[in-house]
């Protein structure tokens, strides 16, 4: 079942050269459960950080982060029920497709008949059935994506963050990637939020823009 996620007035200052640099500035968000929030904004405007401050990656100088009406503020990564694509797949090399999806079922405990299953279902929900023995270096830089995105769905978050995870592919494959991405999240009904300074991505994709500037939202709306 989707959650509802809460910033609360959050910030994060960051020290360069011994001088202060306000990353965030004061940002409060309400997100409904399942829907889709994008970030939008120059590079260093404060997107990803947010995102990496309700991941539980970096704590923030002030405010609260809320998931399901809990207070994650201080809860570590891994007790967060978060799943993070990141730009860069990060997908192991020397494992197949079904081993690197496999890999966070395989640390969580997950009995081998249970990860077969989930990984078949991943696989299937992302477009790649059949791959499951492929290598990365065997893939397109579009499969490469998928088998990211299928790795965190399988472990059925309570949220799903994106951070410009669509920005190393082609512009083609951009523009499908994006109805891909846009249908499994409202299939799987989950709440999301994702972080791209691309508006056609952000006007086709999202449920609402957040466009940010300087650490601090400009504006907010459907």
């Amino acid at each position: 079942m989707a959650v509802a996620l809460e910033l609360s007035n959050v910030s994060k200052v960051f020290h360069k050269d011994k001088k202060p640099v306000r990353a965030v500035d004061g940002v409060s968000l309400s997100v409904s459960p399942g829907e889709m929030v994008t970030f939008l904004g120059p590079s260093g405007c404060g997107k990803t950080t947010i995102l990496r401050m309700v991941a539980g990656f970096e704590t923030p100088t002030g405010g609260a982060v809320s998931i399901d009406g809990r207070d994650v503020t201080n809860v570590p990564v891994n007790r967060r029920d978060i799943g993070f694509v990141f730009q860069n797949y990060a997908l192991f090399p020397h494992m197949s497709v079904f081993e690197n999806v496999a890999y966070g079922l395989r640390v969580k405990g997950l009995g081998e008949a249970d990860i077969r299953r989930k990984v078949g279902e991943g696989l299937e929900l992302v477009g790649l059935k059949g791959a499951d023995k492929a290598f990365p270096n065997q893939l397109s830089g579009g499969e490469q994506q998928r088998v990211a995105l299928a790795r965190v769905l399988v472990l059925e978050p309570k949220v799903l963050l994106m951070d410009e995870p669509l920005s190393n592919l082609d512009a083609k494959l951009r523009i499908h990637m994006r109805t891909e991405i846009r249908r499994i999240q409202k299939q799987l009904d989950v709440t999301c939020l994702y972080v791209t300074h691309d508006q056609g991505e952000a006007l086709t994709m999202s449920d609402r823009i957040m466009v940010m500037n300087k650490g601090k939202v400009e504006q907010i709306g459907p």
